[in-house]
């Protein structure tokens, strides 16, 4: 029976999420060992206890929920799986990040050979502020704890006993979320600087309002995130080659992402919306920057 979870690590999507499981009755308890300031003021926001030590993490969590950027989840499953020898427990650790099938499969085995029981879970959505934005894919041999989720506030969609079928449906969306917005990126800035901004949104307006609106809506809060999406934008590129897809596409929204993210709008906090740029704000300090480099 679920009732103790802990969140590795509690950033911009993992402290929401634990938050909303202490709201629905759960212990969220997480390890601040080397992590930032702003993590530990994000997990003290959303309630989330702080344990000392990993060996208490790992015997206190029935259920561990990793939740970061593409680049830390190997290291943070092996961390897990250390532990997980050295401590007389049984635990079922799922990881939620955007990362290939075949890397999934790899961390799976690091948690499985340290006697625990692996749950290939994705996140589709916002941070799960509103009921019904977001949902949980997972899959694996055994779902059991994972899917009690679903009775604490979290939509959990089961899609079969293969660890990545859950990373291969985040893979196959993100490529068209944050690829198109890399892409949205990418024309403005490069019609920009062509000289024909005012006449292409002219154009995008009479022929491609709905595109145009999303642009506008969410391309001015992309900057702060643009540095995680590389890694995924990298993930996704190895998804496509190990089913003999060309990779390129993606790791050209991978170059976007790092240009963006060698820019000072990368700095903003994710919840600093007031500081963020306009879309023609964004597009014109992008435009900037390329003509200085």
């Amino acid at each position: 029976m679920l009732s103790t979870v802990g969140i590795l690590s509690p950033g911009d999507m993992g402290h929401t999420v634990g938050g909303v499981l202490r709201q629905n009755g759960l212990r969220v308890i997480t390890c601040l060992e080397g992590r930032s300031q702003r993590t530990r003021e994000l997990a003290e926001k959303a309630g989330i206890e702080d344990v000392s030590t990993y060996p208490q993490f790992v015997t206190e969590a029935d259920l561990i929920l990793s939740i970061m950027v593409p680049a830390q989840a190997m290291s943070a499953a092996s961390i897990v799986a250390e532990t997980l020898q050295q401590v007389d427990t049984t635990l079922t650790y799922a990881d939620c990040n955007a990362i290939a099938p075949q890397t999934v499969r790899k961390l799976g085995d690091i948690i499985t050979a340290a006697g625990g029981t692996f749950v290939d879970a994705s996140i589709i959505g916002p941070p799960p502020r509103t009921p019904g934005a977001t949902r949980f894919y997972a899959s694996g041999p055994d779902l059991n704890l994972f899917s009690e989720l679903n009775n604490y506030g979290l939509d959990v969609r089961a899609l079969g006993e293969e660890i990545g079928l859950a990373s291969a449906i985040k893979m196959c969306y993100a490529s068209l979320t944050k690829g198109l917005t890399a892409l949205c990126t990418e024309l403005l800035t490069a019609a920009s600087v062509l000289g024909v901004s005012d006449a292409l949104t002219a154009e995008f307006q009479l022929s491609q309002s709905a595109l145009f609106e999303r642009m506008e809506r969410g391309l001015p809060s992309m900057p702060p995130k643009a540095r995680r999406w590389i890694g995924e934008m990298e993930e996704i590129s190895a998804t496509f080659a190990q089913v003999g897809l060309t990779p390129n596409i993606l790791t050209g929204a991978a170059d976007m992402y790092r240009f963006v993210g060698d820019t000072p709008l990368a700095d903003l906090p994710p919840e600093a919306r007031d500081e963020f740029p306009t879309l023609a704000e964004l597009i014109e300090i992008l435009a900037k920057n390329l003509k200085s480099e």
